[in-house]
């Protein structure tokens, strides 16, 4: 072959190629794939996703969506290969109907190397492992647990109203209680102790020095998730070359929080393992882990190495109940801690509604005032019926969505419709309680805190109705949140004890303002609130 011809071959190649790129990244993207159909949230969005990923990573996604739905409808595409949805007829095709696998944006969740039920990619090794717990986060069963009813007694009369008198008595002092980190305590030391049982669990509540700690060790981890989560493919490829986009102070305080989780379930294995059954019905009783190591052995027994879980959970099962429990517990204490922040700083700035509410507190048989230095606790079902008091959670969680980020899912093969629109296999699609929330045909201005709304729909208003089948706070389907109940269930609590003996009144309230990550919590990472005893 002469040096011309080989010339003219690389030149032919080369051409090929160039037009192959512009048609696979460019011309497909941009006009002939079913997606170029779909209104993009910017105008480069139909052949990069660089507009998405400088959006996540500036921690400016919600209000980014939510204007771009704003502007374009409730199909909006945001990246070449990924739509944001916003209405409930979509969410229905691909939360609940469709029950779509999850993005792999989900396997950074995965710890200790084993994946959870949060985590699992796939339908079918999420219910396996949701089957195992889901008995014990049932309202039936919180509401009737002789051991989470202990629990509660031990962290609100032991813990939690104590601090509250402390802070009582110390009135000179100008600054109050932090009650966004109390409450982050408190939220940890619940679902702590529904896990590991009270023995082994936390007790942020009165160690702040180390609640402290864990609290920063935890922001840490959180804030620097964007490498990992939107571009895997980059992070491993520069992981063979030694080189980290994860600062290594983060994956040490990764590591720390799973040795601390680690060790509260060996204690707690330990535990069970000496105590069998005589734990039960009491305060001690690890009713998480007794329930995933009841699962495993089922799970065992009936399908042994046939399981889609054996290699990652019947084999490892110290490290499943691990990698279970401590997304338990950074989910939760979060989430509700943030939420009765929210929730408690209205409150302060109304001691009218803080009246109706504790009135309406009141009329429960026994109520939760203080005699003789402690409180009784509520029953469950007295409690989850008071309106005044649904409503304020309600509407918090509606206004502040403590987990108010996109759900990534992935559309199957060959393809799904949504609404106009045929959204071809393999592309990632989600909706977000953020924009649901702020759909003003359900929730007209939206952006007001408002209890009143839910009390409306109580009444029977059939317009107001629909409020509820708007409400996305903790997803819908098969794979919404797990601990909905135990979360509805302990702000309630929380809320009654504290508001059945005392008043609420703001000494700093700046930066109270929520932040715009997929977890949210005032941007000042505090709100100090002055207690007085209600008359």
């Amino acid at each position: 072959m002469s040096q011309l011809d080989a010339r003219t071959l690389a030149a032919t190649g080369f051409l090929i190629l160039f037009v192959g790129a512009i048609y696979r990244y460019i011309l497909h993207p941009a006009a002939l794939s079913s997606l170029s159909k779909i209104p993009s949230a910017h105008w480069s969005c139909s052949v990069s996703p660089i507009w998405i990923l400088w959006v996540r990573f500036q921690n400016r996604e919600n209000r980014t969506l939510h204007e771009a739905h704003r502007r374009h409808g409730p199909v909006v595409r945001v990246a070449p290969n990924e739509v944001s949805v916003n209405n409930m007829d979509a969410v229905k095709t691909v939360y609940v109907q469709g029950a779509f696998d999850k993005h792999e944006w989900y396997s950074v969740f995965h710890n200790y190397g084993v994946p959870n039920t949060f985590s699992s990619l796939e339908a079918k090794h999420h219910s396996l492992r949701k089957r195992m717990v889901s008995n014990v986060y049932s309202k039936s069963f919180i509401h009737s647990s002789a051991s989470l009813t202990a629990q509660s007694d031990v962290i609100l009369n032991s813990r939690l109203l104590p601090a509250l008198e402390t802070s009582i008595s110390k009135l000179q002092d100008p600054h109050g209680l932090d009650v966004h980190s109390l409450f982050a305590a408190t939220a940890m030391d619940f679902i702590s102790a529904y896990c590991f049982g009270i023995k082994n669990s936390s007790n942020f509540i009165q160690r702040k020095n180390f609640r402290d700690h864990w609290l920063e060790l935890y922001k840490v981890r959180k804030g620097y998730g964007f490498f990992a989560q939107e571009l895997p493919l980059l992070s491993r490829a520069l992981g063979f070359f030694w080189i980290s986009l994860t600062p290594t102070w983060v994956l040490a305080a990764n590591q720390e929080l799973e040795a601390w989780c680690k060790k509260l379930c060996d204690s707690a294995l330990a535990f069970l393992k000496k105590a069998g059954s005589e734990t039960q019905a009491s305060a001690d009783d690890p009713v998480v882990i007794r329930a995933l190591l009841t699962g495993l052995e089922k799970e065992k027994a009936s399908s042994g190495k046939d399981s889609p879980i054996h290699s990652t959970a019947i084999l490892k099962p110290e490290a499943s109940v691990a990698s279970e429990i401590i997304d338990h517990l950074l989910a939760g204490q979060e989430t509700t801690g943030v939420a009765l922040t929210f929730l408690t700083w209205h409150l302060s700035r109304s001691q009218d509604l803080q009246r109706d509410l504790r009135a309406e507190l009141l009329t429960l048989k026994p109520d939760a005032r203080l005699e003789n230095g402690k409180a009784h606790i509520p029953d469950p079902k007295q409690l989850d019926s008071l309106p005044i008091l649904h409503a304020l959670v309600v509407e918090t969680v509606r206004r502040y969505a403590p987990a108010g980020g996109p759900e990534p899912r992935v559309v199957p093969a060959p393809s799904c419709r949504i609404g106009p629109y045929e959204v071809p296999g393999g592309a990632r699609i989600s909706a977000s309680v953020y924009n649901l929330h702020r759909d003003e045909k359900y929730f007209p201005d939206p952006e007001t805190w408002d209890h009143s709304r839910w009390l409306r729909a109580a009444d029977g208003d059939e317009a107001q109705k629909n409020l509820a089948r708007q409400f996305w706070g903790f997803s819908s389907g098969g794979r919404m949140c797990l601990g909905s109940n135990f979360a509805m269930h302990e702000m309630k609590l929380v809320v009654a004890a504290i508001y059945s003996n005392y008043t609420s009144h703001i000494v700093n309230d700046d930066g109270i303002e929520p932040t715009d990550g997929y977890t949210a919590h005032p941007t000042s990472g505090q709100l100090w609130l002055r207690f007085e005893k209600a008359s």
